[in-house]
This record gives C-alpha cells, sequence and structure tokens, in this order.
C-alpha cells in the first residue's frame, strides 16, 4: 500500500476530507497521512512531519490562496523537496488558480490524482 502526505492550509481542511472521502469512493491502494494543527509549529512538529513525509511515497499539496500565508504548508513543502519526493500540486477550488513557486499545479480529478500514485510505483 502507497503512502501519500497531503500537505494543506488549516483553512483549507475540509478540502482534505473531500479528498479522503474521495479515496473511499474507489478503489484504493494507498493511504493518505497528514499533519494538520492549529498551534505553532514547534521543533517536536517538525520532527514529525519529516519522518512522515520520508514514509511517504510521494505528497499531494492542495494549493489555495490560504496556501500563501500557511507556514506549515510552507515547511511541509520544503521538506518534501528537501528529501527528493515526487509533489503534485492540486488546486483546491474552481475559482481559485493560486500559484506557488516551482510547483506544477494542476485540476482536481481523480484520474490526475490516480495516475500520480500510479506513477510513484515505477520509483
Amino acid at each position: 500500500m502507497k503512502t501519500i502526505f497531503i500537505a494543506f492550509a488549516i483553512e483549507d481542511v475540509r478540502q482534505r476530507d473531500l479528498l479522503k472521502g474521495q479515496s473511499l469512493l474507489t478503489i484504493s491502494t494507498f493511504e493518505y497521512i497528514d499533519m494538520s494543527v492549529k498551534e505553532a509549529y514547534d521543533a517536536d512538529w517538525k520532527i514529525k512531519v519529516r519522518t512522515r513525509i520520508k514514509r511517504s511515497d510521494g505528497i499531494i499539496v492542495l494549493v489555495s490562496r490560504n496556501s500563501l500565508s500557511s507556514t506549515g504548508q510552507k515547511w511541509e513543502i520544503q521538506c518534501a523537496r528537501e528529501e527528493g519526493k515526487r509533489i503534485l500540486g492540486i488546486w483546491a477550488y474552481n475559482e481559485d488558480r493560486t500559484e506557488i513557486s516551482r510547483l506544477t499545479t494542476r485540476v482536481w480529478s481523480w484520474d490526475t490524482i490516480k495516475n500520480f500514485i500510479n506513477s510513484l510505483e515505477n520509483l
């Protein structure tokens, strides 16, 4: 079973829930994990996040205008890059096309997500 880490701004927690729910409606051989917290991001949190990212097969970033001010999500993306993980950006909302530097972001569709996850087998 593959493990996919989800990086998202806490304001987009409902979109994270929708992403997790979408996987339940399909035949999936993967699980999603995240490290969402509402309080400050301390050193202990960063150690736990890095450990989970290291154990993940890939990262999905839910991108929205909230991403621009989310220090936790920015750190998760930086950590994933440092660990050499493959990253897929997905726009969290139809009407929001926020860009994150050096992150390819695509429209949210099950085929896009499934193809990304399936491509992780080739690593």
